[in-house]
């Protein structure tokens, strides 16, 4: 008996499937929806803006508190006076200018976290 001849292979095609991405959730979104990774988004920023704080915070501290040991030394009222209206103003104007800037740049970093930018 003459063997069989095997079957024909034939290629059945559809059209071809769109393999959908998975849906990304913005960090916006998780936010909004305050999820566990939403808020652990902003307990970052809630951090590094606390941690900017103190740390203007202890800046200013240590220098108002040698100002009385910089009274002491001096003994004279000239001169205690001078430091308070040219030397002690000036560095309390930096701290500001640094705790300011800091915030901002928190901010902004926050922002591109949220928005999905890379940092630069």
């Amino acid at each position: 008996m003459p063997a069989e001849p095997a079957p024909r292979r034939e290629l059945v095609t559809g059209q071809p499937r769109r393999v959908r991405p998975l849906p990304r959730r913005r960090a916006q979104s998780e936010i909004d929806e305050q999820t566990a990774l939403g808020g652990a988004y902003v307990r970052s920023l809630m951090r590094s803006q606390l941690r900017a704080g103190l740390t203007a915070f202890a800046v200013l501290a240590l220098a108002v508190g040698i100002l009385p040991l910089l009274f002491a030394a001096l003994r004279s009222d000239a001169a205690v006076w001078a430091v308070l209206g040219f030397g002690a103003y000036p560095p309390i104007v930096l701290i500001a200018l640094w705790y300011v800037r800091r915030a901002e740049r928190n901010e902004r970093d926050f922002a591109r976290l949220v928005e999905g930018r890379p940092a630069p």
